[in-house]
């Protein structure tokens, strides 16, 4: 019995190795889009305000502050 389930084993662990790969990277994609671009953090504050404020923390744990800030100083500036 235990031979019959080593391929099916193999293949599960491979599935579950390219799902975290693939997390890793939409992770890092993810980051790094909103690392550069102030508009695509306006577009996810307004979508996915929860995604954006682990961005914030992570980034102010990180020792760079002041990002939060300028993002709200400017959406505010824009609206007038």
């Amino acid at each position: 019995m235990a031979r019959t389930m080593e391929p099916l084993a193999k293949k599960i662990f491979k599935g579950v190795l390219v799902v975290e790969l693939v997390g890793v990277f939409g992770a890092y994609f993810l980051f790094n889009k909103m690392n550069t671009s102030q508009d695509f953090r306006q577009t996810m504050s307004k979508k996915f305000p929860f995604i954006l404020e682990v961005y914030y923390k992570s980034i102010e744990q990180s020792g760079m502050y002041g990002v939060r800030e300028q993002d709200q100083e400017k959406w505010l500036n824009s609206k007038n």
